[in-house]
């Protein structure tokens, strides 16, 4: 039994730009002998915090596995809405996340991640509601090595499927599978971990990682100016501007 086989009805394949959420959108495209366009959706959500090389990605694979994406980002507007945009005029300068920014008055952290549910989750569902859809069946790319994700909370709209951890695909598939290919994700994998992946600079990540992107990136002021503009931190640990000045101060020190 082909564990890609896509479940009947509306089917939503959340791709978030990544190496994972790619290779689940190459087997379902290889089973299904492509994405059906009559009732399949693969859509990609920007933050305005992603970084070039996954824009860059989100395109080739799109290209490469003949696969069209729906690219959408938030926007604010007397209200939530949905931009549609492409590699061209997707933003890099975090416009639609400091547009929720706005609205919330209150920055996101680990344990109030409006970012993730506001940016990407309903941004996809709202479109997929404009486009007449009632009810669906979701895709994410949520493997068999990560359990502790596969409990999301419930959603009347929306079925969630895991293909990768029903197939039992693990991070070690997912490096052999890149290594493979005559294209890849241009941002470093090590031990089956993407280096600088997702939103740049994002509160999730190992303090090691966002200090080693300060220092990559010093020009990146973004998460400084949020903080101070909105009188907060995306960390209770420390703030941006304080983990800058550690990484000023200690140089090379800290990554070692």
């Amino acid at each position: 039994m082909n564990l890609f086989i896509l479940p009947a009805g509306q089917v939503h394949i959340a791709f978030s730009g990544g190496r994972t959420s790619a290779f689940m959108l190459h087997q379902i495209a290889q089973a299904n002998g492509g994405i059906p366009s009559d009732r399949c959706r693969v859509i990609f959500t920007n933050t305005g915090r992603e970084r070039s090389e996954t824009l860059d990605f989100v395109q080739e694979v799109s290209h490469r596995f003949a696969v069209p994406v729906v690219w959408l980002e938030y926007r604010y507007d007397n209200g939530p809405r949905d931009q549609p945009v492409n590699k061209e005029t997707a933003c890099l300068d975090g416009k639609p996340f400091e547009q929720l920014l706005q609205r919330k008055r209150r920055l996101p952290n680990q344990a109030e991640r409006t970012c993730t549910e506001e940016l990407k989750v309903r941004t996809a569902r709202r479109w997929l509601v404009m486009q007449g859809w009632k009810k669906w069946t979701k895709a994410t790319g949520i493997r068999a090595d990560e359990p502790h994700r596969l409990t999301p909370a419930k959603q009347p709209r929306e079925t969630i499927w895991h293909p990768l951890a029903a197939a039992g695909t693990t991070k070690a598939d997912i490096a052999a599978f890149w290594r493979a290919q005559p294209f890849d994700l241009d941002l470093p994998l090590v031990a089956g971990r993407t280096i600088g992946g997702n939103c740049r600079r994002c509160f999730l990540k190992s303090e090691a990682d966002i200090a080693a992107e300060i220092r990559d990136t010093p020009e990146d002021d973004w998460p400084e100016r949020m903080e101070a503009k909105f009188k907060g931190t995306f960390s209770k640990r420390y703030s941006m501007a304080d983990m800058r000045r550690s990484v000023e101060t200690q140089g090379d020190w800290l990554f070692s």
